[in-house]
């Protein structure tokens, strides 16, 4: 048994909490919101997991001191854009024999950086990972099997992190290739989104396969040119989240692709979903490190076309589909 904070109270940090106390370890789940609080703690219920109940094991509390502290293992679950702001709010209950580990997906959009860059950039002394891969909350809370990979250049949160998950209803990889773990949630996210709009036009399976494989080679270009290794992009936290988040009904990102395809606005979008929308959040992100980097995304171009050039997503269909033709 492990004990285990999480920092973040939505979706995926309820099920994470969900399935690891029932999986035997004591949690902490930090919250914001007292209502969040008083739903986990007295209804055992949390909003965004309508099929789900909290377990006895799951403590949630607005109070970062009281949730960090004898932690061995930290999971940080919060949408991208505040990651790090709330590690400012937490880092003095940190101790350097604690692991934390960044379950969230996406990038820093004020400095592009990875959000494994933030942490290293707060904590410096504290042993950092990523756990990733395909798997969405809904069906972690309900004990649905599924497959994870944990990475970090320590071995020893690696082996405390597998020990904490591991079970007939979860098994995890390890990895050291953090930043192509890192790089392939994020962008992946991104072509989720392409995904959905393609489905919001009506174009059908061919054109939604031909995206998302030509958004898979997009995703590795740019891993490896910063860094990742490209075996990993063709794994769970490449391909394998990139067909879970392209394809499924629980996908915030193709949902939010599909009302625009439909002819919605990203605002009535955001509305509709009533959650983050990393994809959105990060996309110009990608776009301006594909510039960095001189990685050639015609994907990710038009995507950022439509959403700030004010391109007509059919056009930017017409326009991918009339590039120079090339070998595969």
């Amino acid at each position: 048994m492990k004990k285990v904070a999480i920092i973040g109270s939505g979706s995926w940090g309820a099920a994470l909490g969900i399935y690891l106390a029932n999986n035997g370890n004591e949690v902490r789940l930090w919250s914001f919101n007292e209502e969040e609080k008083r739903s986990i703690n007295e209804d055992r219920k949390c909003v965004f997991l309508p099929k789900a109940v909290v377990p006895e094991g799951v403590i949630c509390s607005t109070d970062f001191k009281e949730v960090l502290d004898g932690a061995e293992i930290i999971l940080h679950v919060t949408p991208s854009k505040f990651v790090r702001n709330t590690i400012k709010q937490y880092k003095e209950y940190v101790t350097d024999d604690q692991f934390l580990v960044m379950c969230s997906k996406g990038f820093e959009s004020e400095s592009n950086l990875t959000l494994d860059e933030v942490m290293k950039e707060e904590l410096p002394n504290v042993r950092c990972g990523i756990l990733s891969g395909p798997s969405h909350a809904e069906e972690v809370s309900l004990d649905i099997p599924t497959a994870l990979v944990v990475a970090s250049e320590s071995d020893e949160l690696k082996e405390s992190v597998v020990e904490a998950f591991k079970s007939t209803k979860m098994r995890l990889y390890t990895s050291k290739d953090v930043r192509g773990v890192e790089l392939g949630a994020a962008l992946k996210n991104i072509i989720a989104f392409c995904a959905g709009i393609s489905v919001g036009l009506e174009l059908g399976d061919n054109t939604f396969a031909a995206l998302a494989t030509r958004g898979l080679v997009e995703i590795a270009r740019l891993g490896t040119a910063m860094g990742g290794n490209e075996k990993t992009f063709y794994g769970l936290t490449g391909l394998g989240d990139l067909i879970v988040t392209c394809g499924s009904q629980h996908s915030r990102n193709r949902r939010a692709g599909v009302m625009i395809g439909k002819g919605h606005t990203i605002e009535e979008a955001r509305k509709e979903i009533g959650m983050t929308i990393e994809s959105v959040d990060n996309i110009d992100v990608a776009y301006k490190l594909a510039q960095k980097y001189n990685v050639e995304m015609p994907i990710v171009n038009a995507v950022y076309d439509v959403l700030y050039n004010g391109l007509d997503p059919k056009t930017a269909v017409d326009n991918l589909m009339t590039r120079s033709l090339k070998e595969e």
